[in-house]
């Protein structure tokens, strides 16, 4: 329990140390990811007005047919895919990215690719 509870205090920090120096704004919105055990979640977040752009994530039902039966890291990039296509619809192209204190590998890596494949730049 006490393992667990560290690594978790030691992405915070990291995580505070990130948003310390990066913001959305409306032109250039920040992606965020969050991931726990069973899902992926991404969002677009003006960090200037505090408002969240868009959001898609493993759980919205309009990707339940496209994820069934997918692991975690193909599920991302379905997930990834989505928001740059939601972005795109919105003229969204520019992005800040936060991996909110992940690795960059795995599920995050995936999600990133997945939406630069999409159209972001970030």
């Amino acid at each position: 329990m006490r393992k667990n509870r560290i690594k978790t205090e030691r992405r915070n920090k990291i995580r505070r140390r990130i948003r310390s120096t990066i913001r959305g704004t409306a032109e250039r919105p920040r992606l965020s990811i969050f991931k726990s055990n069973k899902h992926t979640y991404l969002q677009l977040i003006n960090d200037r007005e505090n408002l969240t752009l868009m959001s898609v994530s493993t759980k919205s039902e309009s990707l339940q047919k496209q994820l069934k039966d997918k692991t975690g890291v193909e599920a991302a990039k379905v997930v990834g895919q989505a928001l740059a296509q939601a972005a795109k619809d919105q003229g969204i192209e520019k992005v800040v990215f936060d991996r909110s204190g992940y690795k960059y590998h795995g599920i995050v890596k995936a999600a990133a690719d997945a939406a630069r494949e999409g159209g972001l730049d970030f």
